[in-house]
């Protein structure tokens, strides 16, 4: 083993990368399997990482400098280049350029955006439902493993990458509205009770202080980070995943103003916030599905 090239060998999605010292082919095929974590009864092609070119002949392997990165791909798995270029916006028309979908290697399932990743597979509608975070996990992907992930083509899914970027920028500057509009708000109030606080001074830091250490509601089914956003973030029902916002919904304004610590007003105000948050998007998936329902209908017809 100590005179083994040094190679370097990655999966398709390139999200694992080693450095391996083999002899030959057969012995990098052997270890970049265990490395990668492929199943060893899985046969496993080699190609070159930087043009796709298929290694199979030992004497060009042996003729390959050193340091040379490989990919090992399974049966379907194809080769990309990693590369990302902008795109446009024609990413909606998915049932047109859709392309056969490859196997995903299920080492990479570390990755964060490979379940929201197959979510989208499943359902593309799927995005309406997803936080601020979800989406913006989903721009910061890699394209090509996105497109292979999904089964797109590499351009659409940076279409799409642009576009909910832009859905992001949207939501931004909503918030940003609503919070210049509340500064106003505050700063009216203010102005006209200047007595009132200087009566009570500290009540604002200690309503403060108290909202951030309310213990958390294990009965109340919440993650703290939904509780987190809840309590802290301006305008929250933009930054909650559809599911949250449905228990918000559910369980009503007097359970969730003693989950939240609130008083009734606030939390009235926040379920009403949150309610017609859901029902925009609810509203949009009616209509996705709508669309879908009707440009099927026309492939059926169509076909016969």
């Amino acid at each position: 083993m100590a005179d083994g090239k040094p190679c370097k060998v990655c999966n398709f999605t390139r999200q694992k990368s080693y450095g391996v010292a083999v002899p030959s082919l057969e012995e990098l095929k052997l270890k970049g399997t265990e490395f990668l974590g492929f199943s060893p009864a899985q046969p496993v092609t080699v190609v070159l990482d930087v043009d796709g070119t298929i290694v199979e002949d030992e004497a060009y392997f042996l003729c390959l400098p050193s340091d040379t990165k490989f990919m090992l791909l399974h049966e379907r798995e194809t080769w990309s280049p990693a590369r990302r270029v902008d795109g446009g916006t024609a990413w909606m028309a998915r049932d047109s350029m859709l392309v056969e979908v490859d196997a995903v290697d299920t080492s990479s399932a570390a990755a964060p955006w490979l379940d929201l990743a197959l979510q989208l597979k499943q359902d593309l509608a799927s995005i309406i439902l997803m936080s601020d975070g979800d989406l913006q996990t989903l721009v910061d992907a890699p394209s090509v493993e996105l497109a292979s992930a999904v089964g797109f083509q590499v351009k659409k899914a940076e279409d799409l990458q642009e576009t909910l970027q832009r859905v992001l920028d949207r939501r931004e500057e909503e918030r940003q509205s609503k919070e210049l509009l509340q500064l106003y708000l505050k700063a009216a109030v203010k102005e006209g009770g200047q007595q009132a606080d200087q009566s009570e001074p500290g009540q604002e830091k200690a309503e403060d202080f108290e909202m951030e250490t309310v213990e958390v509601d294990t009965a109340s089914g919440f993650v703290s980070r939904t509780l987190m956003v809840l309590k802290g973030k301006t305008n929250p029902e933009t930054r909650l995943s559809t599911e949250d916002l449905q228990m918000v919904v559910t369980r009503g304004v007097k359970a969730m103003e003693q989950v939240l610590g609130m008083d009734r007003i606030r939390t009235s105000a926040l379920l009403q916030a949150c309610e017609a948050e859901l029902t925009g998007r609810l509203q949009q998936i009616q209509a996705v599905q709508s669309i879908r329902g009707s440009a099927q209908l026309d492939s059926s017809r169509g076909s016969s």
